[in-house]
């Protein structure tokens, strides 16, 4: 079999890029994939090991070095300053990537309001607010790209996992209200729906062999969906190639639904 020929984007290159939980899993490909079309890249995340690591693997192989701040994404004053600093630094970001999102599975009887709204705040609550952030520098440059990362966990609907599941569905609804409010700016806003993508810590917490023969059954290719795919499409939504798309929930699941 021929190896996969995969695109390019010259448009990408000397973007700003700014990509949230970028130091590990689905993240860390986009910051690999962004980095490699020359793009300057930025990413948030909490995990300094990772994200370190991350950075001096890239930097022999990119155009621009990633940038990564350390941020609690939970703290929305933290989240603004960080944003601040890399607009300053590398210029206002023609691409946002709200990535970061943590799946724990919890049981809805024993949900509490804390935990409920530690849920929310990981995995909802910054999208907002990110993109709040970069809006006013989007509009000043006259384009955008948001790239909102959803999950058919709230589709299919994925067993103990309820807040997840609606905070994940809540982002299709951020995505929709801002693509027609951001719209006129020429800011587009896009979900990206995966499915049951092999990442280090779905393998090492969640890929029983009953579960990824379970996946080779609803799935209508039999194989993993991998973080580069997932990365791949992130690609194609920042570049101007996607120029005329907006509003859309884009699942990425190998034919799960």
């Amino acid at each position: 079999m021929s190896q996969p020929a995969y695109a390019t984007y010259p448009g990408l290159v000397d973007k700003v890029v700014l990509i949230t939980g970028g130091g590990q899993g689905i993240g860390s490909s986009a910051v690999e994939h962004f980095a490699l079309q020359g793009s300057r890249v930025a990413f948030l995340d909490l995990a300094d090991e990772p994200s370190e690591t991350l950075i001096r693997e890239l930097e022999p192989r990119s155009k621009h070095k990633p940038t990564y701040v350390q941020c609690d994404l939970t703290d929305i004053p933290a989240l603004r300053t960080a944003i601040a600093a890399i607009s300053s630094k590398l210029g206002p970001p023609s691409v946002l990537i709200n990535n970061a999102a943590n799946d724990d599975r919890h049981h809805f009887e024993e949900v509490t309001p804390a935990y409920w709204d530690e849920r929310i705040a990981l995995n909802l609550r910054h999208q907002f607010f990110a993109a709040q952030a970069v809006t006013p520098l989007m509009k000043a440059a006259g384009k955008g790209s948001i790239i909102n990362m959803s999950s058919i966990s709230w589709i299919i609907p994925s067993p103990n996992n309820p807040v997840y599941n609606m905070a994940k569905a809540a982002v299709v609804g951020l995505t929709r209200s801002l693509a027609h409010e951001l719209g006129p700016f020429n800011i587009r806003v896009n979900a990206i729906l995966p499915g049951a993508v092999l990442t280090e810590k779905q393998k090492r917490r969640y890929m029983t062999p009953e579960y990824e023969q379970h996946i080779m059954q609803v799935q209508s290719l039999k194989r993993h969906v991998l973080p580069e795919d997932v990365a791949r499409l992130m690609l194609f939504l920042a570049a101007d190639d996607s120029s005329a798309i907006t509003n859309q929930t884009h699942i990425i699941d190998a034919g799960w639904i």
